[in-house]
């Protein structure tokens, strides 16, 4: 099947008179493994891996450009990327001979053909995060959540995230290694904390977020349910610089990329991610 579907891209006839065509791709990934969506030297990325499965279907080069930005470990439910192609493929055989070619933990959900000018970056308008919380150890699930022992107060994260909602300077939320020259403010259309069962589950809802922003958000909610942080602490962040977010950083491993948004999207259901069936137990601790 693989063969047959390579031989059909590279000798498949171009349908446009430029020979070129433009594709929206939905993906999802574990990022466990990965250095990140972006292409690294002498690191295995998601964005590389894509290339690469592109490249061997169409036979030449082609050029795949995402709508957010992952970090390494962290995983997406609905990435967004576009694939400039050398000729035209039918979105389903596209979306089958990518599929055969890539790894497991990465799976094109769908293919859309999409205008010259779309940009799968520049032109959204939202992104939606989830990140997740386990207050039960788990072997299985270690890979998805961030497991916290402690007794977390699900009233006083709530009233952090919501201090997050509306336009802030998240200067002391961002790495700036890599964003130096790049604005801090951003601004933020939803925040929800809904407990699961052992989970909790954070989402949040922007414009766009900044290099390691939300796992910064996410470990400032979590000293908050721990009594560690009051909300007039947390208020502070948004208008002094502070290292107290770096500090608290969470691990990428709870962090999903849960949506993209572009003109006329609107958000879905706050649900969980198909994680493995024993960790979504209902409220039963299996002990640590």
């Amino acid at each position: 099947m693989i063969r047959k579907l390579v031989q059909a891209g590279r000798g498949g006839k171009a349908s446009s008179a430029s020979g070129c065509c433009k594709y929206k791709l939905t993906l999802e990934y574990d990022g466990t493994g990965y250095s990140g969506w972006q292409m690294q030297k002498n690191a295995r990325s998601i964005q590389g891996t894509l290339i690469d499965a592109a490249r061997e279907l169409f036979g030449t080069e082609v050029e795949i450009q995402g709508a957010g930005r992952t970090d390494a470990g962290v995983h997406a439910l609905a990435q967004v990327a576009h694939l400039d192609a050398p000729r035209r493929l039918p979105p389903q055989r596209l979306l089958h001979g990518l599929n055969d070619l890539l790894p497991a933990p990465i799976n094109i959900l769908k293919v859309e053909e999409a205008p010259a000018g779309f940009h799968a970056r520049h032109m959204a308008q939202g992104r939606s995060y989830l990140y997740l919380i386990s207050r039960s150890r788990t072997a299985f699930g270690k890979r998805y959540v961030w497991w916290i022992k402690d007794a977390l107060d699900l009233g006083r994260m709530e009233v952090a995230a919501e201090i997050f909602r509306g336009f802030h300077d998240f200067a002391s939320f961002a790495d700036k290694r890599i964003d130096k020259n790049l604005s801090t403010e951003v601004k933020i259309d939803r925040t929800e904390v809904v407990a699961s069962g052992e989970l909790i589950l954070f989402r949040i809802v922007g414009s766009h977020f900044l290099w390691k922003m939300v796992r910064r958000l996410a470990g400032i909610l979590v000293e908050a349910g721990r009594g560690s942080l009051s909300p007039a602490a947390v208020e502070r962040m948004l208008t002094n610089a502070s290292e107290i977010p770096a500090q608290c950083t969470a691990p990428p491993s709870g962090l999903f990329l849960a949506q993209v948004l572009y003109e006329g999207d609107r958000l879905g259901p706050l649900s969980l991610p198909p994680l493995p069936p024993l960790l979504l137990h209902e409220g039963k601790s299996r002990g640590a």
